[in-house]
């Protein structure tokens, strides 16, 4: 039998309602705009860096784009074929967005190394003016994003966050080039403060890469250690044992756990439910909790069934050829067995 331990506060057992929409279409907003400025100014004054961080700009559009459409699709109901609704779709986002911002670094280290032989000349003045514009904007939609904390709890916010910040960056090493050619007129400051940019993005997207793939590939929460929640599970009274113990991120915030426990029979096990389930929310913050009553003596030394805890168990999860669902439309089976 399993039991879903079930909290009167159902609300906090999924991820807090979803309001970074508006600061998403704000910031979308911002970047479509000076998108058109930075790129006619980039080409006017022919700057790698101006042009580099138009490009990060487009991007950013794109991904503010897909951060709004992710977030809304999160916040629609699960169904029987989407049990968990449709949150991943935010962690998607976020490898999306990862992703992109690697091949922005990449592209940007390439066209670094080919200006870096002939360095072109920049009309510094203009691309100053761009620059310092192009930060305010940048500035602006970092501010309206980092608003209530979402950037540093919901990797999809993360994603969109990281390249509003990549492009504060590149207009930061705009500036700082403008001023360096302005005063000695050397051309080189473009491509190198551009590459230290590109640096900057490279690092910042493996971070937010690793973290969305370990949500997809549901690995025990980093801030949660497996071992110590099943000690302090194996804590409560009546609990016995905890095996085939489960913890996984289904998206930024909604942590899930599922366990087989081992209890003493003569307690009474929807009290030991109660226990458990106050211990995983308070103490580690895991509100949607799957947990397996089973008695101890009636086990065999080898988990009997499905387990991940054991060869055998492991052995018997796998069902090399799952049992096709008859056709309504078949007709009746006529033949007798010989």
């Amino acid at each position: 039998m399993h039991d879903h331990a079930i909290d009167e506060h159902a609300a906090i057992d999924r991820p807090r309602e979803r309001v970074h929409r508006r600061p998403l279409v704000i910031a979308l907003a911002i970047s479509a705009i000076f998108l058109v400025v930075e790129v006619v100014g980039g080409l006017v004054t022919n700057s790698l860096a101006l042009l580099a961080d138009a490009g990060h700009m487009a991007t950013d559009v794109a991904a503010l784009a897909l951060a709004l459409f992710a977030a809304w699709l999160a916040g629609r109901p699960a169904t029987p074929q989407h049990s968990f609704g449709l949150y991943r779709t935010e962690v998607l986002a976020a490898v999306v967005n990862g992703a992109g911002l690697i091949v922005i670094a990449l592209l940007i280290f390439w066209e670094a190394a080919r200006r870096f032989t002939a360095p072109p000349t920049v009309d510094s003045g203009p691309m100053l003016v761009v620059a310092v514009a192009g930060l305010v904007a940048n500035a602006a939609s970092a501010w309206v994003l980092s608003r209530g904390g979402g950037h540093e709890h919901n990797l999809n916010i993360r994603g969109a966050f990281l390249h509003v910040v990549g492009d504060l960056l590149g207009s930061v090493g705009a500036i700082v080039a403008a001023l360096i050619m302005l005063a000695t007129g050397w051309y080189l400051a473009d491509p190198i403060l551009s590459a230290g940019i590109g640096l900057l993005i490279l690092w910042s997207a493996a971070r937010l890469l690793r973290d969305s793939l370990d949500v997809l590939l549901e690995t025990t929460p980093r801030h949660i250690d497996a071992e110590e929640v099943r000690a302090a599970m194996m804590g409560v009274d009546g609990v016995m044992n905890v095996h085939d113990l489960h913890i996984w991120t289904v998206t930024s915030g909604f942590v899930s756990l599922s366990a087989h426990v081992e209890v003493d029979e003569q307690q009474d096990w929807h009290a030991i439910l109660l226990d458990l389930s106050a211990l995983l929310r308070e103490r580690f913050g895991i509100a949607h909790v799957t947990l397996q009553p089973e008695a101890p003596q009636h086990l065999p030394a080898a988990f009997r069934g499905c387990s991940l805890d054991t060869a055998e168990g492991r052995n018997a999860c796998l069902i090399l050829f799952p049992p096709i669902p008859p056709r309504h439309d078949a007709p009746p089976d006529t033949h007798k067995p010989r």
